[in-house]
């Protein structure tokens, strides 16, 4: 991602991913291959997402894997409630965009 979202972006994108259902979990192997891939696929394909954290319990835990996360896939983390993480990265292919970012 090439700019950081404002805060009231962040504010607008957390409250449209308050009704969504996690769409990757994080289980006991942590980040592997294939989560690594399917995060990549549910950000390309929706642009918002839910991550749900399992196994990760620990505060320190999640705020590493989140991290690595954001820069594995150039998302940003708009937030953590609980064990969830909330990521989002624009579609690289503007008429493919889903989601309208508000602008000043």
């Amino acid at each position: 991602m090439t700019e950081k979202l404002e805060g009231f972006q962040r504010r607008y994108l957390r409250g449209l991913a308050h009704k969504m259902k996690p769409v990757v979990f994080v289980g006991q192997k942590g980040l592997t291959e294939t989560l690594n891939r399917s995060i990549d696929d549910a950000l390309t394909a929706h642009e918002l997402i839910k991550l749900k954290f399992i196994d990760f319990k620990e505060k320190d835990d999640k705020k590493e894997i989140t991290e690595t996360i954001e820069k594995a896939h150039g998302c940003e983390l708009l937030g953590m409630i609980g064990h969830t993480a909330i990521f989002f990265r624009r579609h690289p292919e503007e008429e493919k965009r889903k989601i309208t970012v508000p602008s000043r």
